[in-house]
């Protein structure tokens, strides 16, 4: 499995919001289409922690094909208004916006 954890910010009153747009997307297709096998938000003091888990490492390679989808296409701008960059001097797309790994540890079965 693949993860990727998408950080911007976000006011803390928009949770329930967001959660009801990724609710919506959640229950079309598109997320199969991308290999999401889970998708977890977070917020903790005006940061959103957005944490996806795919199938594969494609999960980017499919995202960014399902960017010109019309469902993906309006998810993003309904998120806009609660949802901003964290550095929106360099945001040009999610991938500037993903976390980097720097550990990973799993408990033997």
């Amino acid at each position: 499995m693949h993860s990727t954890l998408i950080v911007a910010r976000m006011d803390p009153g928009s949770s329930d919001d967001v959660a009801r747009i990724f609710r919506a997307f959640d229950e079309t297709e598109m997320p199969h289409l991308m290999g999401t096998r889970r998708r977890q938000l977070f917020s903790y003091r005006g940061l959103y922690f957005h944490l996806q888990d795919f199938d594969s490492d494609d999960g980017g390679h499919r995202i960014e094909e399902a960017k010109q989808d019309p469902r993906f296409i309006r998810i993003s701008d309904d998120l806009k208004p609660f949802i901003e960059a964290y550095d929106p001097a360099t945001w040009r797309s999610p991938s500037d916006a993903m976390a980097t790994r720097f550990y990973s540890w799993e408990a033997s079965v």
